[in-house]
């Protein structure tokens, strides 16, 4: 299933099953089976075979926030001063252990970090971010993006057009 270069090598087939599941990991195998045209012996295997390969990572419920509480999403571009590897892991393990942060993602160009905080409030957030240029690396710059709305949430990735087959 691994090529030379690591990569894990998918037919047609196993890209409908990840297709469906991204829409709902919940389904039975029987109606994954049925919507992929397999029975659902063969199905049930393949998506074992990818779980083991690492192709499917998890599985997780996707909570509707608005729905549970009231609470600020505020995107965060980070900038540190310095760039050695050890800056760069101090601000990770920084930023992997704040509660609040629910993604951190290392980009190109003139930032160094783009920082998810879901927080309950602007105050808590502003807590956080006091905390990370108080404690964090020499952070030259950071600026502070709240969330108004989301007009296109992630729901899985297009594969389709990603993935080459084989």
């Amino acid at each position: 299933m691994k090529d030379n270069d690591g990569s894990v090598t998918l037919d047609q087939i196993d890209l409908k099953i990840l297709e469906r599941l991204q829409v709902d990991g919940r389904m039975t195998n029987q109606e994954l089976a049925d919507s992929v045209g397999l029975s659902p012996s063969p199905c049930l295997n393949r998506v074992r075979r990818m779980e083991k390969a690492g192709v499917i990572s998890c599985f997780q419920a996707r909570v509707e926030l608005t729905k549970v509480c009231r609470h600020v999403d505020v995107i965060a571009a980070v900038t540190l001063r310095d760039h050695g590897l050890k800056d760069f892991k101090t601000f990770e393990d920084m930023v992997t252990e704040m509660r609040f942060v629910v993604e951190c993602t290392k980009v190109s160009g003139p930032i160094d970090y783009l920082v998810r905080f879901i927080c309950p409030d602007v105050a808590a957030y502003q807590m956080l971010s006091d905390e990370l240029l108080r404690l964090g690396p020499k952070i030259s710059n950071l600026s502070s993006y709240i969330v108004l709305r989301t007009v296109k949430p992630f729901r899985g990735l297009a594969l389709e057009g990603l993935v080459s087959l084989k």
